[in-house]
This record gives structure tokens, sequence and C-alpha cells, in this order.
């Protein structure tokens, strides 16, 4: 007897979780949860026996446009590598955002029997950028449904020259650079003002 569990009220906080930590779950062909690892059960507020046996989608936030979750199971059913950023839903309604890395495990015969996907946080500064995009393309959604914001998705691709996982990655790696030049500065001003501050010592020590 399978377990139901009705979507919780949607709460605009984001949920405090360990974002240090690896989100790990596995699904089987038809995105069933076979396996949930902590830090999956602590940032979507489920318990293990809550998680196991249920559709993935019940951690599917209103705020996801449905166009991404098609592009994502698009690429993993060909055996494509997959990096998407979602906003998930948890059990308090909090929302999370994450990064995730899908891999896939094959039989014998090479053929996909299960899904492995890994999570990790996003940097606030992707997240920015991401969510005006993502809010464009529900917006559109709304209105004309998923093959209209298959369509504008596409459409923005194209201008960039970038496929979405291209689009994800080159997101990420800014970031980064641009939070290593910031660290840099932020050393260099430090250095700088710790080396007026001594000469202001020792100017005030010899009186002149």
């Amino acid at each position: 007897m399978n377990l139901e569990l009705k979507k919780p009220t949607v709460i605009d906080e984001e949920v405090v979780w360990d974002k240090s930590q690896t989100i790990v779950s596995k699904t089987d062909l038809f995105g069933t949860i076979e396996y949930a690892n902590d830090a999956f059960v602590e940032a979507s507020g489920y318990q293990e026996f809550e998680l196991v046996g249920q559709p993935h989608n019940l951690i599917r936030h209103p705020d996801m446009p449905q166009v991404v979750f098609k592009v994502l199971w698009d690429n993993i059913k060909k055996g494509h590598k997959f990096h998407g950023i979602v906003k998930n839903l948890s059990k308090s309604g909090r929302y999370y955002w994450v990064i995730t890395d899908f891999d896939y495990v094959v039989d014998d015969d090479a053929n996909i029997v299960k899904y492995i996907a890994r999570r990790k946080a996003v940097p606030d500064g992707v997240v920015k950028k991401v969510e005006d995009l993502y809010r464009r393309l529900l917006q559109i959604e709304e209105v004309r449904g998923i093959e209209g914001s298959e369509k504008y998705l596409t459409g923005y691709l194209e201008e960039l020259g970038l496929t979405y996982v291209q689009l994800i990655t080159k997101l990420m790696v800014d970031d980064e650079r641009e939070t290593a030049e910031q660290i840099e500065l932020a050393n260099a001003q430090t250095a700088e003002e710790k080396e007026n501050e001594g000469r202001g010592f020792f100017s005030r020590f010899f009186g002149r």
C-alpha cells in the first residue's frame, strides 16, 4: 500500500540546510524514488519512509517551468549527461535551490535501468539569473502551455549560441570566477589597509 502525501502550502522562505552536503537520490525509469540519503531527508523535510516509493515530482516547486523537466528527461533518456538548476519544494512548503548532476545505471545489455541524481546548493548570484528566465518561461506556459515555453527557450538559447546545459555551466563558472576575483580584491584591500594602519601607527609613535 502506497503512502499518499499531500502537496504542502507554499511558503516564500528558504529551507535552512547544510549547503556543504550533497543530496543523493536514486529512481527507477519512471522517476519513482528508491533511495534518498540523509542530506535529501534534511533538505526536503521528509523521512526516508515517506520518500521511498514516491514520484520524484513530490518535491517539484510550482515556480518551476515544466519545460525544464522536459529538457531534463529528453537528455537523460538518451543517456546524455545533464546539469540542471531546480527550485524544490520541501514538506514544510519552503524552497531550496539545487544544481543537479544526473547519472544512470545500465544492465548487461547497456539498457538504462535506474537514475542517480546528485545535487548541490546553488550560489545566490546564479539563482538570481536563473529565476528571471524561469519566471518568463512559467508565464508563457500559463498562457501558451509547454509548447510555447519550449519555443521561447529554444529561441533564447539559440540567440546565446548555447544549449541549456552549456548555459547552466557558464553561469556556474562565471559565478565562481567572480567570487574568486572578489575574494582576491578583498584580500588585497585588507593587506593595503593593514599596511596603511602600520604606517599610521609608526608615524604617531615616532611623532612624525
